[in-house]
């Protein structure tokens, strides 16, 4: 029996041939925002709209990313009879994203660039306030696919992983962290030199971290986002890193984006002057966007595992529930 896929725009399926390529022949794809005349089994977009969705047959969206935009899952919580998905295609670049922030944030790496390039040598000399990673112990908040590589690398530098985990209900040691349940985030942040946010924004996780916990930290930490920004209190955040509570942060998630193309070259991250701290490596958003060709091959390879598997009347994996936001 035929499984129709409906894509909800073309933007996100540049190869279409290159998907259909990799589909069972049974699976049947169409493509833009007017739905076909026939059934559609399967959405496939970020932000399906009410019309779409009511549409007889649908029984699953998949998200074709990382995360659930805020107003589909609002949007889903009116379907309750459709099965939400997305796609975990790009654990491996954020996590070497958030890896990367990391480094270049206890070792300095920016400032001192700057300087070098201006032939300024004194950092060698005068080292800045650094944090050596070895020995010293990370508390990863998210332990899902992209929370697990990166406690991997961090056992590799020989840190000691600790990790907080929504489902867990008591401590268990995976052989790489010690994973905990997430009402235990209070008691281990005093124990992190280093805080990695790999969370998605939800209800729950909104102003997940903010002064209070912040203050937690031991002074001199190094703390990590590669979830959402709004998981972290703006304010509370900056104050941190003016007043040296923090040695540092690396941010790839932010509270204010481009409303439109014309916007992408003048939009502030935040209503707070984050660039002007030395003690902060600032990203665009791309952790999970570097790649290229690579992270597309990826992605569809993916998709194309879900739709195979949905074919078959398997059942899909990275099922989301609208209401948690997870």
């Amino acid at each position: 029996m035929a499984l129709a896929v409906h894509f909800c725009h073309a933007g996100i399926l540049p190869q279409p041939e290159a998907l259909r390529a990799l589909l069972d022949p049974t699976i049947h794809l169409t493509i833009g925002p007017e739905l076909p005349p026939g059934p559609v089994d399967i959405l496939v977009g970020g932000r399906p709209t009410r019309e779409q969705l009511a549409v007889p047959g649908v029984r699953a969206v998949i998200v074709p990313f990382a995360g659930v935009p805020e107003e589909t899952l609002a949007l889903l919580a009116e379907f309750p009879h459709i099965a939400l998905h997305n796609l975990h295609h790009n654990d491996a670049a954020t996590a070497e994203m958030a890896l990367a922030l990391l480094l270049a944030v206890s070792r300095r790496v920016i400032p001192v660039d700057r300087l070098l390039r201006r032939h300024d040598w004194t950092p060698r000399y005068e080292p800045p306030p650094q944090l050596i990673l070895a020995g010293r112990t990370a508390l990863i908040l998210g332990y899902g696919a992209i929370g697990r590589r990166v406690a991997r690398a961090l056992q590799a530098l020989d840190m000691r992983v600790l990790a907080t985990r929504r489902h867990q209900t008591e401590p268990k040691d995976d052989g790489i962290a010690t994973v905990f349940p997430a009402a235990a985030l209070s008691e281990l942040l005093p124990q992190a030199h280093v805080l990695v946010i790999t969370l998605p924004l939800t209800a729950e996780t909104k102003g997940l971290i903010g002064a209070r916990e912040l203050a937690l930290l031991p002074r001199g930490a190094i703390l990590v986002n590669v979830g959402r920004g709004p998981i972290v209190d703006e304010a509370a955040l900056y104050q941190a890193l003016v007043d040296g509570h923090l040695l540092g942060a690396g941010l790839d998630v932010w509270y204010r984006y481009p409303a439109d193309e014309a916007g992408r070259q003048h939009t502030p991250p935040s209503a707070y002057p984050f660039h002007e701290l030395d003690n902060v490596v600032l990203s665009p958003h791309r952790g999970g966007m570097a790649g290229g060709e690579d992270l597309e091959r990826r992605r569809l390879a993916a998709l194309a595992d879900m739709l195979n598997a949905a074919a078959r009347g398997q059942p899909l994996p990275n099922r989301v529930d609208p209401v948690k936001g997870y």
